[in-house]
């Protein structure tokens, strides 16, 4: 199949990618020419384990290309993905802008000429968004033209996004339109994966309710772990006892500092406001995000109660992802730690094994902070270590080089990588969640 990609941000690159690798032509457009220049030339603007080598691949392979016009790509594909941000707004309501203006843009491009094309929407959207897509290509395109428009959320997870398009739990196709769904079929053909067929609606909820739900989990089991500090219990083995309950399912039962990144905050705000704007409040959520607030201010306390003043204090900070095997800082609970104690007049030496860039760039950590590529570096004269990022080097560390490093061993674990009789036996002075 041809295929347009419009909008190279995460989802679109990884999504376009993945189409080509296997097989499809694909042509993914951006308004930003330095972006698509770079992309041209094999390099990608973000960190995504196996993403360059397969872009590198498949634009020497002729499948993959890039380009800033949206014409080129609409006049050369089948289908138009619309893959653009669709970022919060204060209220919590969902920024359509970028959206509609595709939409028209895409509406300007179609003559009768052309023939069928089909629409996607791949960005997450409130429900009844493709009503609305629908109706703005109509409105600006000219008369006779034909076109469908289809939903197909997107389930990457950053970090291990790649494998996730490639061999995914579920395709989720909310279509109206049989022609159209014909399509999108044949696109997926070369997955190995159950298709879900929906209508739009539908499947615009689908990616709000999981994403809302898998929140939940986090939310739910930081809660628990704080009931297991309070009686001495071990969360650790609570959540293995819970989540060998086929029902429930150990994943996302992992306690720590809570959710971040620029999905799970977002879209649960924008599912609050969707159900209130249907009538229908979700008070359970508005709970899941006061459970999430309230676990970083609750290890902050931890961290203060032992160090008693954060003003001149140095820490060894671990991480400032919001998760491994990402260079992504959006909405990373490490950098809001580290706003805090930053505030507070801690002096931070900090580290990560890719975001040290991207938190430079990020520009919101404000005051005595420098960025170290070795970890051992951070520790030297430190007060404390900050577990903040799951890195998996994280937890391989030599224990006795902490000890020997660090002013005073005191270790507050916010990931739960270290095993707690190991650090005592290293004569650390450590502190997890929920153990």
């Amino acid at each position: 199949m041809k295929i347009s990609i419009i909008g190279t941000g995460y989802v679109g690159l990884t999504s376009g990618t993945c189409f080509a690798e296997v097989g499809h032509e694909v042509i993914c457009v951006d308004n930003n020419p330095e972006k698509v220049k770079t992309l041209l030339a094999g390099q990608i603007p973000i960190y995504e384990p196996g993403l360059e080598e397969l872009v590198k691949q498949n634009v020497a392979a002729g499948r993959l290309k890039f380009t800033t016009s949206t014409e080129e790509g609409v006049k050369n594909s089948d289908v138009i993905f619309i893959a653009v941000p669709t970022p919060p707004q204060p209220d919590g309501s969902v920024d359509l802008s970028f959206i509609e203006k595709v939409a028209r843009e895409i509406a300007q491009c179609l003559t009768p000429e052309l023939g069928y094309r089909v629409i996607v929407d791949k960005s997450t959207v409130p429900v009844k968004t493709g009503d609305k897509v629908e109706q703005t290509v109509r409105r600006y395109a000219p008369a006779g033209v034909e076109f469908g428009v289809v939903s197909n959320p997107e389930f990457l997870r950053e970090g291990c996004a790649v494998d996730d398009l490639l061999n995914p739990d579920r395709v989720v196709i909310g279509s109206n339109d049989d022609r159209a769904l014909t399509y999108m079929q044949k696109i997926y053909e070369p997955f190995v994966a159950p298709v879900l067929v929906t209508d739009i609606n539908s499947a615009e909820l689908i990616k709000h309710a999981a994403n809302s739900f898998l929140a939940l989990k986090i939310s739910y089991i930081n809660a628990v772990a704080n009931i297991c500090e309070a009686s001495g219990a071990d969360v650790e083995k609570v959540a293995e006892g819970i989540g060998m309950d086929k029902r429930i399912g150990r994943a996302f039962l992992n306690a720590g500092l809570g959710y971040g990144g620029s999905c799970f905050p977002k879209d649960i705000k924008a599912f609050i406001h969707i159900s209130e704007a249907l009538g229908q409040p979700f008070g359970l959520l508005k709970e899941v995000e006061s459970i999430n607030a309230h676990q970083l201010d609750r290890f902050l306390n931890k961290i203060r109660e032992k160090l008693w003043v954060f003003r001149e204090k140095k820490i060894a900070l671990w991480g400032l992802a919001f998760k491994q095997n990402t260079d992504d800082v959006r909405e990373s609970v490490a950098i809001k730690l580290a706003q805090k104690m930053l505030k507070e007049g801690a002096i931070l030496a900090a580290t990560d094994p890719e975001a040290i860039e991207t938190a430079k760039k990020f520009g919101e950590l404000d005051g005595d902070i420098t960025y170290h590529t070795d970890l051992y570096e951070t520790l030297d004269g430190a007060d404390a270590l900050v577990i903040a990022t799951e890195w998996p080097a994280f937890a391989k560390i030599d224990l006795t080089e902490i000890k020997k490093r660090m002013r005073t061993p005191l270790v507050f674990d916010g990931r739960n990588l270290l095993d707690p009789k190991d650090a005592s036996a290293a004569q650390l002075e450590y502190y997890s969640i929920g153990r």
